[in-house]
């Protein structure tokens, strides 16, 4: 892999695990320092990477995330790539769901990437330069029975890119990901047959995703080849749904 971010400083939230823990692995290894953040335990997500760094941060506390940006600007001084990979599922039936779970996957899902987008977007001004990712889901377009704030939390996302898109251009590109179902602790597939996830998820390809496919994407969107996208969300989701 070439370090086409070289000198570049990136901060991934959601890096404890899954598709945030692949991102790390994914800009680091492309030559960028990271600041990996989580409210959970970093260890093994910045364990033998190199560049790395971890902070705690819950991404909807807007208190939180005022001392990481301030965290960021007194150790690097400078922010170039901000990737809010920070989300939570839950399930539950309309009829039945509290107000509370509802407010509480907005509050992490789509204010947490309003929050980093912001702070992001402040970091930036002062280069004139940035890239600002964002981690929607292909439930964003599909919708799904059961899972009714979750899809609302991450419609907003795709609503929120875009829009920042065009607030923030030219010098600040903003895009997000939109994933199918990828192998991570939070879809919980682990115990389950191929067969099982062939049916439930319909994926053309067979399969679901990797987080590191996932990753790959986002050092695209982060590397000199993406400098004429944004506002676009990308999903890569095996032909599930055509977008």
């Amino acid at each position: 892999m070439t370090n086409e971010l070289e000198g570049k400083v990136a901060l991934v939230t959601g890096a404890a695990q899954g598709i945030g823990a692949a991102v790390v692995r994914a800009l680091a290894g492309a030559g960028a320092t990271v600041i990996a953040t989580d409210i959970r335990d970093l260890n093994q997500t910045c364990l033998g990477v190199a560049r790395t760094r971890g902070v705690t941060c819950d991404v909807s506390d807007p208190a939180s995330v005022d001392r990481l940006f301030h965290s960021i600007a007194e150790t690097e001084g400078r922010l170039d790539l901000a990737v809010n990979a920070a989300g939570i599922l839950s399930e539950g039936r309309l009829v039945d769901m509290d107000v509370s779970e509802f407010d509480r996957l907005i509050s992490i899902n789509l204010r947490g990437s309003f929050l980093i987008a912001q702070g992001a977007a402040r970091m930036m001004a002062g280069s004139g330069s940035g890239r600002i990712i964002l981690v929607a889901s292909e439930l964003a377009y599909l919708g799904r029975a059961d899972f009714s704030a979750y899809c609302a939390s991450k419609a907003g996302v795709v609503g929120l890119t875009r829009s920042l898109a065009r607030e923030l251009a030219p010098s600040i590109t903003v895009n997000s990901v939109a994933p199918g179902p990828v192998d991570t602790p939070m879809l919980g597939v682990e115990n389950m047959s191929q067969d099982w996830i062939e049916k439930e998820f319909d994926v053309p390809l067979g399969r679901i995703g990797r987080p590191e496919e996932i990753g790959g994407l986002v050092r695209f969107l982060c590397g000199p080849d993406a400098g004429f996208f944004t506002g676009q969300t990308l999903s890569p989701n095996g032909g599930a749904v055509m977008i």
